[in-house]
């Protein structure tokens, strides 16, 4: 199969998470999507985050219906921080017939040859790099430097619709006493509120 590998905090996940990773199957022509919540993010400060099961429990709410959307949480069970490559080698060797797709913003594409071993990155798994629409794609000229005719061959692009909604306003207004609502799914607010995540 081809298997769209969607990771990040989630914390929380929301409505432009879904709709990237939906984006992305149909675009892409994927079998699944694995979402991947991130242990301790390597770019992050991991102080403040949710746990990891409540990351997942968000996750599994927000997903719940759609028969190619799954939670995967290996990384929620590593020590240390949470690397894209040691997650690909990991899958690659528990799912050896599955051809892996990697989905990551623009931006991060331009900016694969500052993430840990980009070229075993490269052989593991397609890049599905996501723009806003009437956004100029970013200049590969340097990563082409780098790895050479790969680079062309193992990034596909994918569009996703220009509207801003992100976890860290999510949880800001939830701070605030401020609606949540449609910013993500209703069980993931009811969730929230359950728990009363974000409050401090």
């Amino acid at each position: 199969m081809r298997i769209g590998i969607f990771g990040g905090t989630f914390d929380p996940v929301h409505i432009a998470h879904l709709l990237l990773a939906e984006q992305c199957r149909e675009q892409c022509d994927l079998d699944e999507i694995w979402f991947v919540p991130a242990g301790s993010p390597p770019h992050k400060e991991s102080t403040g985050i949710s746990t990891g099961k409540q990351r997942r429990e968000m996750l599994d709410f927000a997903i719940a219906g759609h028969a190619n959307f799954v939670v995967k949480d290996l990384e929620l069970h590593r020590e240390g921080p949470s690397y894209t490559i040691e997650t690909l080698r990991q899958l690659k060797t528990t799912h050896p017939d599955e051809e892996f797709f990697l989905i990551v913003g623009a931006d991060s594409v331009r900016d694969l040859h500052t993430w840990r071993e980009p070229e075993s990155i490269l052989e593991l798994a397609t890049l599905i790099g996501v723009n806003r629409p009437n956004v100029s794609l970013p200049d590969l000229s340097e990563l082409t430097q780098k790895f050479g005719d790969i680079v062309q061959s193992k990034i596909l692009w994918a569009t996703m619709p220009g509207f801003e909604i992100s976890s860290t306003d999510i949880r800001n207004r939830i701070q605030q006493n401020k609606s949540v609502r449609y910013m993500t799914p209703r069980a993931v607010e009811v969730y929230i509120h359950n728990n009363r995540l974000y409050l401090d």
